[in-house]
């Protein structure tokens, strides 16, 4: 079911290059489809919210209209997440004011949020995985009978919620048995349960499949539909376009932009957001694939890795597409020597690394961009500097011995700081005191900048800014063409589609289809994503020789 916009006229915000801010004065949008006199369901006011150091909100105004799917964007550090703090009581607002169904309020804390008839599904899912889904929704609301649970009627409350709403999920199913889209249902039913009349969904999309997140933009239209109201914070521009009504755009704080979807487009979305023009969605000519220079076999780890066989070209970026969970990390950290293998073969270069330890592997010729910039990418205690010539110790960069000079080290962070616009005061500062995405700049550059034969590579631009993502998409690509090889992971389908020669499927452990760039759209990775079948495409072959 979709909804028509609604017609009122409004027009769209102009964004100009050099930004904009909205923030005072009335929306240039009226959205949903209440009555205009009608209180909005949600409305903030001049919300301003300081940390040390940094204006997170300034005067920001949101109106968001019952029955209206809005979406709220903004690169990383925007105030997106602050916002949506603010407004369900994780934040205490340092000047403005909130207004629900047009009754002012004051909330402390989430549950004070939740009884004013606000739900909010973060992207970590609050679940008990040991308890079913019947008990999951009615946790801390259950129904009772003569002083007890009342188990028959928390089922019957759970399977007329899922039926009302489409929501179907098996009220008797273990949480811990269901995958990740089912679980999202059950995010959803408990906050349905509680009497939620504005739903707040922070990048829904980000661990489901196409079919998935095609499923829950049906059910957040019928909610909509049936007046309830939907707050979107996600990164997604096409997912915006498909499913919103109207989209507030949040720039260093402030609101860039108030746009009506039907009137707008991606290019204008991305424009406000980064306060200049953005190429969105390049797909990059294919390269031309040279010598082996990975060569799996046979390669097991454990359960989550099972029989992968695989190879990797010079002159080529191999993509690996599949849902979270179904042996992509593990598989990369099999390759990288972080996880032990337990049959098969793995050969780099000619040379067999199968048992090698994570350090000769990195002498072989293998770096490593990990999923986890924190905890395994970087030293987060550690200075700009030091991240930055980490590994380089062994390179042409440092003095006999082993030692890298200071001096060195320090010019060698400052051409890369420059070259992937690693936004740090000093070099010397810690890792710890950069942005999510400016970390990953740093990572990324690192880890090129050794000049491997091979680059495994995960998530290359998750967290990072919209600007940032084309210079790290134009790194890789030159980094093929330069003859090396690329394995990349990434739970993005169009960053595959645009960056990968060859893209393989993921499903429960195994590599199942193998697709050449343009054998795949997105209805058919996503079929094989989800363990569908799907014929093998004659062109694409497993070594890439029919290419």
């Amino acid at each position: 079911m979709t909804r028509q916009p609604s017609d009122r006229s409004a027009g769209t915000a102009e964004v100009p290059a050099e930004g904009l801010s909205t923030s005072e004065g009335p929306s240039a949008v009226e959205p949903g489809d209440a009555p205009a006199h009608a209180p909005a369901a949600v409305e903030l006011r001049g919300i301003t919210k300081r940390f040390p150091g940094t204006l997170a909100n300034d005067a920001v105004d949101l109106t968001v209209r019952h029955g209206e799917i809005h979406a709220l964007m903004g690169e990383n550090g925007a105030g997106k997440s602050t916002l949506m703090s603010v407004l369900y009581g994780m934040e205490r607002p340092d000047a403005g004011s909130i207004r629900i169904d047009g009754r002012e309020v004051s909330f402390s804390d989430p549950g004070d949020a939740m009884a004013a008839g606000l739900g909010m599904v973060h992207q970590g899912f609050k679940l008990f995985e040991s308890l079913t889904v019947a008990e999951n929704v009615v946790y801390a609301a259950e129904p009772r009978r003569f002083g007890l649970v009342d188990r028959a009627a928390a089922r019957r409350r759970v399977r007329e919620l899922a039926e009302e709403h489409g929501l179907i999920v098996a009220p008797d199913a273990g949480v811990g048995d269901l995958p990740v889209g089912l679980r999202q249902r059950v995010e959803i039913l408990k906050l349905l349960h509680r009497g939620a009349r504005t739903l707040i969904l922070d990048e829904p999309t980000a661990v489901l499949t196409p079919a998935e997140a095609d499923a829950l933009f049906a059910v957040l239209k019928s909610l909509a539909a049936q007046g309830r109201t939907v707050i979107l914070v996600t990164h997604k521009l096409r997912e915006v376009l498909e499913v919103s009504d109207n989209v507030t755009v949040l720039r260093d704080g402030r609101v860039a932009a108030r746009l009506r979807t039907a009137e707008t487009t991606a290019d204008e979305i991305a424009a406000a957001m980064t306060g200049r023009a953005v190429e969105l969605d390049r797909v990059h000519p294919p390269g031309t694939p040279g010598d082996v220079v990975l060569d799996v076999s046979g390669l097991s780890a454990g359960d989550a890795v099972r029989d992968v066989d695989l190879t990797v070209r010079a002159g080529e970026i191999v993509g690996i597409a599949g849902v979270a969970g179904n042996g992509q990390s593990e598989l990369i950290e099999a390759l990288a020597g972080l996880r032990p293998v337990t049959s098969g073969r793995v050969t780099l270069s000619g040379q067999d690394i199968t048992h090698a330890s994570a350090a000769d592997r990195r002498t072989a010729g293998l770096s490593y961009v990990p999923e986890d910039r924190h905890a395994v990418g970087t030293a987060p205690a550690a200075s700009v500097a030091d991240n930055l010539a980490m590994g380089h110790h062994r390179t042409a960069l440092s003095s006999r011995r082993g030692l890298l000079p200071p001096t060195a080290a320090r010019a060698h962070a400052r051409r890369l700081v420059e070259r992937f616009g690693i936004k740090a005061s000093t070099p010397e500062v810690p890792a710890s005191a950069l942005s999510g995405g400016n970390l990953q700049k740093l990572l990324i550059g690192r880890e090129l900048a050794h000049d491997a034969p091979l680059l495994l590579v995960e998530q290359p631009t998750r967290g990072v800014d919209i600007g940032a993502i084309q210079n790290i998409h134009d790194e890789l690509i030159a980094y093929r063409d330069a003859g090396h090889a690329v394995l990349l992971v990434s739970a993005e389908l169009s960053e595959i589609h645009g960056l990968a020669d060859r893209v393989l499927v993921m499903y429960e452990g195994r590599v199942g289809v193998t697709y050449a760039k343009d054998e795949a759209d997105e209805r058919t990775l996503g079929l094989a994503m989800a363990g569908g079948t799907a014929q093998q495409p004659q062109a694409a072959t497993q070594d890439g020789d029919g290419d």
